[in-house]
């Protein structure tokens, strides 16, 4: 793409606008839009949230409000922005006629001007800041910009040919980086799909393909090596509770620090941090989430740490090494049964007495080394290939974000821009 830049600038005199193509004009967001206040009911008027990707009709998992007559109006060409504004690029146009939460602002334009412009502007990094520079409030969590301060916001108004040539311009190219972005996100889920297939084929059937199979008489298990044998898990290994003490100084695990489905840590906290009971683990404990197993989070701890109480300990005994009792107890599989004899709605669970008593078929020892070695191996290419597709999808986002504000504060020309003649170039 070739990008031009405006030939004659001036200074706007704002701080997170600095210079401006010199016929653009400057205007307080309340010489431009009013704010609308009339409240209607989500019954009358459909639900809309308002999200970093717009203002769309209402997700299924937003808590839902008994207050459905208690609610603003938003009629179609209206922008809509969360007065919170720690919500950075919560806003966007309304496609459609609804009604939103009262924490927002809704604006209605008193002059011509193209809505999306707006939009794209409201989520320019640049303005976000400013709006939130704008608010006020005790912390973060309890930040807002209230409309009086909100329309004193000066903001950059190109005439109405330019606003509509930029915002053909960024739904061109956001469409595109959309369609890039949706296909390293399947590259990323396809390779989390094939790792997680890996480990339950390998803790499962083993690695040789041509080795003779039996029927496990387990029904989620099937078919398992005819060599292997079976044992319940409590047999494996055995819970231990013992509690940190005062004079522990050292890293506390939270669930948060275990990832899903890899059987990795990722970070941990001081101790010091923490306030309320936490329990000991040793180097090659096997730790289990209780809460949500199919979250899948489980490691094999690589030193003395001090954990949540919301981790199953295991010690493995001699019949297993413990990364071989890992990935089984995050093997797809195992995974299914467990979740499926949990309690708890909101919040399911399980515990030692189902986990101990879970029928497994386990390799000799040798077997079992060469089996972790192979997944450890291998997920590790696999951790190569999505690190690297996710450094794309963060140059992407990066880019994306750039690319809007030089748009929309004027640092590039787009006004003569077509997408016809862009086309055209990339195929020549």
């Amino acid at each position: 793409m070739n990008v031009k830049k405006y030939h004659s600038l001036k200074e706007s005199g704002v701080e997170w606008i600095d210079k401006i193509p010199a016929h653009w004009e400057l205007r307080r967001i309340g010489q431009l839009f009013k704010f609308r206040n009339e409240k209607v009911s989500d019954e009358e008027y459909m639900p809309l949230s308002v999200t970093k990707d717009g203002v769309v009709p209402q997700l299924e998992n937003v808590a839902k409000t008994m207050h459905n007559e208690n609610r603003k109006k938003v009629l179609k060409g209206d922008i809509v922005i969360n007065s919170r504004s720690d919500r950075r690029g919560s806003s966007g146009l309304a496609m459609l006629d609804g009604s939103c939460s009262l924490i927002n602002h809704v604006l209605e334009p008193r002059v011509e001007l193209e809505g999306k412009y707006i939009h794209y502007l409201f989520k320019s990094v640049p303005f976000c800041d400013e709006y939130y520079r704008w608010g006020t409030g005790i912390v973060d969590d309890l930040w807002s910009t209230q409309k009086d301060r909100m329309s004193q916001i000066q903001i950059p108004f190109p005439p109405i040919n330019e606003q509509k040539s930029i915002a053909r311009f960024l739904d061109h190219k956001i469409n595109s980086m959309a369609k890039l972005k949706k296909m390293l996100e399947e590259k990323i889920n396809k390779l989390k799909e094939y790792r997680s297939s890996l480990i339950t084929q390998a803790v499962t059937k083993g690695l040789d393909p041509n080795v003779p199979m039996k029927d496990s008489g387990i029904e989620w298990l099937g078919e398992v090596p005819g060599h292997w044998s079976v044992s319940k898990i409590k047999y494996l290994a055995h819970p231990t509770a013992v509690k940190v003490g005062t004079r522990f100084h050292g890293s506390y695990i939270g669930l948060e620090n275990i990832e899903s489905s890899t059987g990795k840590l990722i970070g941990s906290m001081n101790i010091a941090e923490i306030t309320g009971e936490a329990l000991l683990c040793r180097r090659s404990d096997v730790l289990y989430s209780k809460l949500r197993p199919y979250l899948k989070k489980c490691i094999t701890a690589e030193k003395e740490y001090a954990c949540t109480t919301e981790l199953i300990i295991l010690k493995p005994n001699m019949k297993v090494i413990p990364d071989f009792l890992k990935y089984l107890l995050i093997s797809d599989k195992l995974t299914s049964y467990i979740d499926s004899t949990t309690y708890g709605a909101k919040m399911p669970r399980t515990n030692w007495d189902v986990i101990g008593n879970v029928l497994v078929y386990i390799p000799p020892l040798d077997e079992q080394s060469k089996i972790v070695s192979f997944i450890d191996d291998k997920l590790n290419l696999i951790d190569n290939l999505m690190n690297k597709l996710n450094r794309e999808l963060h140059i992407l986002d990066t880019y994306r974000s750039s690319l809007i504000t030089a748009a929309v504060t004027g640092q590039i020309d787009v006004s003569d821009w077509k997408e016809a003649e862009e086309e055209l170039e990339t195929i020549l």
